[in-house]
C-alpha cells in the first residue's frame, strides 16, 4: 500500500468492515511516537434539537416499503 501525494491511502475493504468503518464515518488518529493508531471518532452530540431528534430515530424504522409504496403513501393514494 502507498500513501498518496494527498496523503490519503486505502483501507482494504475487509478491514474496513472488520472495524465497523462505514462510508463517511469520522476517524481519530493516534501516534505514539512508533504506530499510527486509526479509530473510529467518539460521537459528537448533535448541535441542533432537529439534529438530535434524527440521530435519535436513526436506524429505529423497521417497516420495508418500496419507492412506489412510499410515493403512493406521500400522494394520498390507497
Amino acid at each position: 500500500m502507498r500513501i498518496t501525494s494527498k496523503g490519503q491511502v486505502t483501507i482494504p475493504a475487509a478491514l474496513r468492515e472488520s472495524a465497523g468503518l462505514m462510508p463517511n464515518t469520522d476517524v481519530d488518529f493516534d501516534f505514539d511516537g512508533k504506530f499510527v493508531r486509526l479509530r473510529p471518532a467518539k460521537q459528537r452530540r448533535p448541535s441542533s434539537r432537529g439534529a438530535r431528534i434524527v440521530a435519535h430515530l436513526r436506524g429505529t424504522a423497521n417497516l420495508k416499503f418500496t419507492t412506489e409504496e412510499i410515493m403512493a403513501m406521500t400522494r394520498g393514494e390507497d
